[in-house]
């Protein structure tokens, strides 16, 4: 008996790209609309979106003044003669030129009572002499300006025999290392009759001499005049200032302010002192 003819098998067809899920959205249609949105992280130069802005402009925009009333600074309303306070203090050697200090060092509060004033200018711990106090901040302020070049008078003294060499340097000008210093009136002098001893004593060599020099400068440097004596040769033993502008050590009584002791100035010389 003759069997029948098998038949091959066909193969199941595929699926198109169009075909339904059970959903009934066409994985054709899904998968083309996929490819035509833009990707997240694609850039665009015809779009812009705020999430594409520099975080610069941020910062830029966060430094404008908002607009509004601007509260101005309040003025300080200057002091008159009367309220004016003006000490003149020989600060003693040792002594810092403040009213405090964290190491427990000796300073402005050891020696003066009086509450409410501040230095015009500063005077090294090692150094002695004319200190200026006042509480009128203007007044503080026209004392310490550079360019007033107020003259300020110092007692020197160095370690060696000055020569003229030295003395006309100094008088000329120095190089330093923040540059020239401005002429200055320089001349050997002879020990004061009012100096007061140092506590403690400078050192002193036998075979060495000592030179006192009043040197008068217009500057405020740091250290200036250790350092122009040093430049020439001869280092500084002593620095005592005697004198700014034409407030001085000296009283009304002719003798000089001691270590410690202060004085205070009266309304006229006050009141020059503002007009000047």
């Amino acid at each position: 008996m003759n069997s029948p003819t098998s038949q091959p098998r066909r193969k199941p067809k595929r699926q198109p790209s169009h075909s339904k899920d059970p959903g009934g959205k066409e994985f054709g249609q899904e998968k083309s609309q996929r490819s035509t949105k833009p990707s997240p992280n694609s850039k665009s130069s015809s779009s812009k979106s705020p999430s594409n802005k520099s975080p610069i402009n941020k910062r830029q925009g966060l430094n404008k003044k908002r607009p509004g009333p601007q509260n101005p600074r309040p003025k300080v309303t200057p002091l008159s003669v009367a309220e004016t306070q003006v000490v003149l203090l020989n600060k003693p050697f040792d002594v810092l030129c403040q009213f405090t200090d964290e190491g427990g060092r000796r300073t402005l509060k050891d020696l003066l009572p009086i509450a409410g004033i501040y230095a015009a200018g500063r005077l090294d711990r090692d150094s002695e002499g004319l200190l200026l106090l006042t509480n009128n901040g203007q007044l503080q302020a026209k004392l310490t300006q550079p360019n007033k070049h107020t003259f300020k008078t110092y007692w020197v003294q160095v370690e060696g025999d000055v020569d003229d060499t030295a003395i006309q340097a100094l008088s000329q000008g120095v190089e330093l290392k923040d540059g020239p210093t401005l002429p200055a009136k320089v001349r050997r002098l002879q020990q004061p009759e009012s100096l007061w001893p140092r506590n403690p004593p400078i050192r002193e060599r036998r075979n060495i001499p000592t030179t006192w020099l009043e040197i008068c400068i217009r500057e405020g440097r740091n250290r200036q005049v250790r350092r122009m004596t040093a430049h020439v040769g001869f280092p500084t033993l002593r620095l005592i200032r005697y004198a700014i502008d034409n407030l001085s050590l000296d009283t009304e009584q002719g003798q000089c302010l001691q270590p410690g002791e202060y004085r205070t100035l009266s309304e006229a010389a006050i009141k020059e002192l503002l007009h000047d």
